[in-house]
């Protein structure tokens, strides 16, 4: 079962850290270990709302989602959209920033590091918009308590999560842009391209979060007149034609599925570039982690354990929360790329060991509960 599910994931991990070591060293194997890692972590929420939605889908739709998609996944958000976001703020065009990061490197090094604090407040503001809007939701289960149950009561305040994202990214505009560094090692003041490329990342969420409300309320619509129509055929005696509505609405739940991908591409690939600048690695990393949450998406399905572990959703939002305050203190500092790689891994361990700890804690409670029955039972058949 394991292999079967995982077995292209193994295969795709293999071949990516051998041609790693190929390209750049051991210190390339590091880097797209640590973007494989960091891509699952932060998509593993991804592959669980992936999973509840897969598993009211057909086999055909669940097919070409997990074939047309994950090519999409792949190919698309995540080696298209890095070459498309250096393009735009190096102001090169697409097939030149390919060309010139195979044939000169150094050049497109230093060409990114020059766009790094438009990419950066982008970057940023997408991932602090997802991670304030998972914070100050209200949510039956709560991992950490003392802060998430105050926040839930102020995110009842209309706009509190753009609100905060506009306010830290005024303040970064004037503060760590006026001393973002230039080619040549000199200063300058970036105020100006860190607030419009933040503005630029905000509205780049709200679309996409409008499109998946668009595509989600759409869902529902379906199901509720699907469910009408099988009241309405019982009454009457009736065979309705289930086949074209389940067709409408996988197909709105394939298109679900689509930008909610979408969404979720934008964090791995913008958290990337808080550890490398290198396209290739880039490319070869998130790849990597994009197949193993294509497998484990089948897998939650196939074993339908997707409440297990009730926390790792929690701790994936603040490894995104954690990326959006260190892309935006790298508009000005540099941060070592192997601890801004730990944060989100350190995350997601926290977050699992206490899933498996309140798992132990319920079962414990649950035998406890039973011992005195059982006792009774004994008792009363003497």
């Amino acid at each position: 079962m394991l292999l079967k599910t995982f077995g292209w994931s193994f295969v795709v991990t293999a071949v990516g850290l051998v041609l790693a070591v190929l390209y750049g060293g051991w210190t390339a194997f590091g880097i797209v270990a640590i973007l494989s890692i960091l891509e699952i972590s932060l998509s593993f929420d991804n592959a669980v709302v992936n999973a509840g939605i897969l598993k009211k889908m057909s086999a055909f739709w669940q097919k070409i989602f997990l074939t047309v998609g994950v090519l999409i996944a792949v190919f698309g958000m995540r080696l298209i959209f890095p070459v498309a976001i250096v393009a735009i703020t190096a102001k090169k065009n697409p097939i030149d920033a390919v060309n010139l990061a195979l044939t000169d490197k150094d050049q497109y090094q230093q060409l990114v590091t020059d766009a790094h604090p438009a990419i950066a407040a982008f970057g940023g503001m997408f991932l602090l918009m997802i991670f304030l809007d998972f914070i100050f939701e209200a949510r039956e289960i709560q991992w950490l308590r003392w802060v998430e149950r105050p926040l839930a009561k102020l995110g009842k305040v209309d706009m509190l999560s753009v609100c905060i994202a506009l306010i830290v990214l005024l303040i970064a505009s004037m503060t760590f842009a006026t001393h973002a560094h230039q080619h040549g090692g000199a200063h300058i003041d970036k105020g100006q391209t860190v607030l419009i490329s933040g503005i630029a990342g905000l509205i780049t969420y709200m679309i996409v979060g409008g499109l998946s409300g668009y595509f989600e309320d759409k869902l529902e619509e379906e199901e509720e007149r699907e469910h009408e129509e099988e009241e309405e055929a019982a009454r009457s005696g009736k065979q309705r034609s289930a086949i074209l509505l389940a067709g409408k609405a996988a197909f709105f739940m394939f298109l679900y599925l689509e930008v909610l991908d979408a969404s979720f591409s934008f964090d791995g690939v913008i958290g990337a570039f808080a550890i490398t600048n290198d396209i290739i690695l880039m490319a070869l990393g998130l790849g990597i982690g994009a197949m193993y949450v294509r497998s484990l998406t089948v897998y939650l399905v196939r074993q339908g354990t997707l409440d297990d572990y009730v926390y790792l959703e929690h701790g994936a939002h603040y490894a995104i929360g954690a990326l959006a305050v260190i892309l935006m203190v790298t508009i000005q500092y540099q941060i070592n790329e192997v601890i801004t790689g730990l944060v989100g891994v350190l995350l997601i361990g926290w977050s699992f060991w206490s899933s498996v700890r309140r798992n132990r804690a319920i079962a414990e409670a649950e035998g406890k509960a039973e011992a005195p029955d059982a006792k009774a039972e004994v008792s009363s058949g003497v």
